[in-house]
């Protein structure tokens, strides 16, 4: 259905002239064949690779989650004596109270979190030789005050104007020479060995239900940028060897049970080359890399590696047990898309871009397209990597993001990566951050680990799956142990066409049906019909969707008297913004001269008094029960930065003859100044819909 003839069958609606049978989802699509065989390619899967960072106890329980870490670059300067952090670059070089001056009490509040849900804890382990500072009264400092080096070219105006950005407003370039001291001490490795200790007596040790996983800092070879208060030079190959060999030793003497974790660098040039070429080759054309040269031209992680199991062979203790990086796929300037597919672009190019991304995870013939320019196959190579200079180790991906996480298009990418981490053999990750609980990307996390609301999960022994064209449709299947049942993902990437499933399966025997559950762009997590499994079975799914089968076993396991669950509660059906068909572009009028977007934010021929926009929106699934009204129904609007507005619902009305369909009116809101796409979801009595867009125009 083009633009012109969704416009007029709208019109025609609105007037009430013709009836309209519309389907979400249901756009006609390929034929696509899964084939899946029980008996190849079996492995475990790693419970742990479900983890997060800085989720809350019902956010953990909810998801089902295994793990949760406090990281990030706060934590490079965290002083667990005073409990204050410097902040570093993503605030104003801020030496901050946390909390209260009960020495480690934010660590420590962040572990009896996590553990109240039965989730393992994972906390950083500062490294870098500063730790923050605070002034009389527990008041703030600034490692870069303007009353002290000047001018800068932006400063935390709001709560502490002094504080500056550490770049010069005379000439954009960093300011040099200052203080570290300004708003930091310069600690060593008894400081934190000191934190260690805290941590054992207050939790014990990690055999005893203490903390299990201390990780040694966070993305060390760009402190330079980061922190360059207190590290304005990059650290070479040494340095970080010599970091890493010396605090996990204090580790082993604080808990020798417990798991040490690093060297948790930030991405692919981290992987390659140290800091301080980093550092170098940026200001000198990428032509040369000194640290590199200086160590027989070794790639940097792998020359890590080696280094420390040559420590470990000497002094008999390991001075690692898991291996691990970080990796934010990036986008394509070259094609005018965002630097990094961590964003809210959801346009078609992007969405797209976002996709095919995921195969930098495990594809030895993708080249990613991206400044990368390389063919990552990320896990792979770490696995690799450690196979080859630190036999015995873990690997994981400890942050992450594929960025849309208020969209469908986030949620299938975040299923995807969930997918090829089982299927890879990954054995940790942890997702930077946790979601929302309203968005589909919380809900695609939910549906491999929770889908039924009572701990239900995907299998645990991944199995051979196969599809045609995984930057269109994924799969991933494995086989549940509890039950023996086999669960089977199916992820519809594809922008617009539904699918026709056609499964293949190979050594299993099946009871006879299956379980299907699945999230659309509808936001809710929703149990099908079940279907028969026959010889050759089928199941339809829509256009960017996550579908669960669930088949049962012919033979239940492992007790012959399984004691019978209770049925899941059904998810009332959430409200549905309609879209122009492949978009999600709202289908919206003016609510004055019946013309859709671009609209403006206020005008002359509205007859209000304040002349704002009202927009008739198509909207599903909206129902009143008795001695309820319009009131039940509310809207949000946010912009292309995440700002959210309240939108004025002003009235609720059935399309005449479409007792299925209203019409629903929003005002724009005063607060909306600017021009753009504006982001809209409805909820009914707290239900949210799919958000679509309108575009605003001055």
């Amino acid at each position: 259905m083009n633009r012109t003839r969704i416009i007029l069958v709208l019109l025609l609606i609105v007037l009430g002239l013709t009836s309209l049978h519309l389907t979400v989802g249901r756009a006609t699509g390929p034929s696509v064949t899964i084939n899946i065989d029980t008996a190849a390619n079996r492995h475990q899967i790693n419970p742990n690779i479900y983890g997060v960072a800085y989720a809350t106890t019902s956010q953990l329980a909810d998801l089902n989650a295994p793990l949760n870490r406090s990281g990030g670059n706060t934590t490079t300067r965290y002083n667990w004596q005073c409990n204050c952090a410097n902040h570093a670059s993503d605030w104003y070089f801020e030496s901050l109270d946390e909390g209260g001056a009960t020495p480690g009490k934010l660590n420590d509040d962040f572990i009896a979190t996590t553990k109240a849900a039965n989730s393992n804890p994972m906390v950083t382990i500062p490294t870098i030789g500063w730790v923050a500072k605070l002034g009389p009264s527990r008041g703030k400092l600034s490692s870069f005050s303007i009353s002290k080096y000047g001018p800068q070219k932006d400063n935390d105006w709001q709560w502490f104007p002094d504080a500056g950005n550490g770049v010069r407003a005379s000439d954009n370039q960093y300011v040099t020479g200052n203080d570290f001291n300004d708003a930091n001490l310069n600690v060593d490795q008894n400081f934190q060995f000191g934190w260690m200790q805290h941590l054992v007596n207050r939790w014990g040790t990690a055999n005893n239900g203490g903390l299990r996983y201390y990780i040694l800092d966070n993305e060390p070879s760009i402190w330079w940028s980061t922190h360059r208060d207190v590290h304005p030079i990059g650290p070479g190959m040494e340095e970080i060897r010599d970091k890493m060999i010396g605090y996990a030793a204090k580790v082993r003497a604080a808990d020798p049970t417990a798991l040490v974790v690093g060297p948790e660098e930030w991405g692919w040039s981290g992987y390659i080359w140290s800091g301080y070429d980093q550092q170098w080759a940026g200001s000198h054309g990428w032509s040369s890399f000194p640290d590199r040269a200086a160590h027989g031209n070794q790639d940097y992680l792998p020359w890590l590696l080696g280094q420390l199991r040559q420590n470990d062979l000497q002094t008999g203790q390991r001075s690692l047990d898991v291996f691990t990086v970080h990796w934010y796929p990036q986008g394509n300037q070259a094609l005018g898309l965002p630097s990094e597919a961590f964003n809210n672009d959801v346009s078609p190019a992007m969405s797209n871009l976002r996709n095919r991304s995921t195969r930098s995870l495990w594809d030895p013939n993708y080249t990613d397209v991206s400044w990368v320019n390389n063919r990552v196959q990320l896990i792979p190579r770490l696995r690799n990597w450690a196979t080859t200079y630190y036999p015995g180790l873990q690997i994981g991906i400890t942050e992450y993001n594929w960025g849309a996480e208020n969209f469908i298009n986030g949620a299938t990418a975040q299923a995807d990566v969930f997918g090829i981490f089982g299927r890879e053999g990954l054995d940790i990750a942890t997702r930077w951050t946790t979601p929302d609980a309203t968005t589909p990307t919380y809900k695609a996390m939910k549906m491999f680990r929770n889908y039924d609301g009572m701990n239900s999960t995907f299998g645990d022994v991944s199995v051979s799956d196969t599809v045609p064209n995984p930057d269109s449709l994924s799969s991933f299947a494995a086989l549940r142990s509890s039950d023996g049942a086999l669960t089977v993902m199916i992820i519809n990437k594809d922008l617009s066409n539904a699918a026709l499933v056609n499964l293949n399966i190979a050594n299993f025997s099946s009871a006879g049906s299956a379980q299907v559950w699945q999230l659309t762009s509808a936001n809710a997590i929703t149990r099908l019909t079940d279907i028969s499994i026959g010889s050759s079975p089928t199941v339809n799914v829509p256009a960017q969707s996550i579908t669960l089968l669930v088949i049962a076993a012919a033979a239940a396991t492992p007790t012959p008297t399984p004691t019978p669950s209770p049925s899941p509660t059904a998810t009332p059906l959430p409200p549905v913004i309609y879209t122009e068909e492949g978009t999600q572009r709202a289908v919206a009028l003016d609510s004055v001269n019946l013309l859709r977007d671009p609209f403006a934010a206020t005008t002359t021929q509205n007859f209000s008094t304040d002349h704002r926009t009202r927009v008739i929106l198509l909207v599903g699934n909206i129902t009143f029960n008795a001695g309820e009204d319009a009131s039940i129904v509310t809207a949000q609007a946010q912009d292309s930065q995440g700002a959210t507005y309240p939108l004025i619902v002003e009235s609720v009305r059935v399309v005449p003859g479409q007792s299925w369909l209203s019409q629903v009116v929003i005002r724009f809101p005063d607060q909306w100044v600017t021009t753009g796409d504006m982001w809209i979801t409805i909820r009914l009595r707290g239900v949210p819909s799919n958000s679509a867009f309108v575009t605003i125009n001055p």
